[in-house]
């Protein structure tokens, strides 16, 4: 393990401060005024940097906001129909479709975050005792085979007990 990993491992091992995730909630509300006072004060090119950034990000922003706001929208269909294309009985109906315009990418994202949780378990079928736990020898020469730890994940009915082995 690399020496500049202690935070982590101290996290690992103890868990965070009871109000560690109240505090982080609070810090990152706050950021919102730092930045808006930095951009104020700052001078110079430093200033004009930033608020090119600013701009760009309010810009992203709107046109995302616009896109969800016509994904949900209904339009009519501008397309031009041909002499006897539509039957008669469908002409008086007016033809309005949903405007999907999120892309492909944005959704495949989504699914991406979504499915990084998931559990890699295809189906359900029983899994073996061996394939379950791995056996660990203990003892100072190593013959005690008693102990077992867990390798694979899995669900746990509740009437579960494991068998002893007939050594």
């Amino acid at each position: 393990m690399p020496q500049g990993d202690y935070i982590e491992l101290h996290r690992k091992r103890h868990g965070y401060r009871l109000d560690h995730f109240e505090r982080k909630r609070k810090k990152e509300a706050r950021a919102v005024h730092k930045h808006s006072e930095r951009a104020q004060k700052t001078l110079g090119i430093k200033g004009k940097m930033i608020a090119k950034k600013n701009y760009a990000e309010k810009a992203l922003m709107k046109k995302t906001l616009a896109m969800h706001e016509e994904s949900t929208s209904r339009r009519k269909v501008d397309d031009d129909v041909h002499d006897g294309a539509v039957p008669a009985y469908l002409l008086d109906r007016e033809n309005t479709t949903r405007a999907k315009i999120l892309s492909n990418s944005i959704k495949q994202k989504r699914k991406e975050k979504a499915g990084k949780w998931e559990v890699p378990l295809p189906k359900v079928r029983p899994v073996a005792e061996d394939e379950m736990f791995k056996v660990i020898r203990s003892g100072k020469r190593k013959t005690k085979q008693w102990k077992r730890m867990v390798t694979k994940a899995t669900f746990v009915g509740t009437r579960f007990y494991k068998k002893t082995s007939q050594v």
